[in-house]
C-alpha cells in the first residue's frame, strides 16, 4: 500500500482554508445581522443594523449557501 502523502497534504490544505473561510464568511453575516448597543450609551437600548450591514450579511449568507450547494454537487455528480 503507498499513500500519496504531497496529495493527502493538498487535500488538507484546501480543506482547511475552505473551513475558515466559510466560518469567517459566515461570521460576517452573523455581525451584520446582529443588533447594536444605541449610541447615546442607554445599555437597555439596542438599534437594528442599516441597510448596508443587512445587505452584506445577506450577501455573505448568500456566497456560504453558494459554496456548500457547490460541493454537494462536487460529491453528488461524482
Amino acid at each position: 500500500m503507498h499513500i500519496d502523502w504531497a496529495a493527502l497534504g493538498q487535500v488538507f490544505g484546501v480543506s482547511l482554508v475552505v473551513t475558515v473561510g466559510l466560518v469567517g464568511l459566515f461570521t460576517v453575516g452573523i455581525v451584520g445581522t446582529s443588533r447594536k448597543p444605541a449610541a447615546d450609551g442607554d445599555a437597555a437600548a439596542t438599534t437594528a443594523p442599516g441597510r448596508g450591514a443587512r445587505a452584506g450579511a445577506l450577501a455573505a449568507y448568500g456566497l456560504c449557501a453558494a459554496a456548500v450547494a457547490y460541493g454537494i454537487y462536487l460529491i453528488v455528480a461524482a
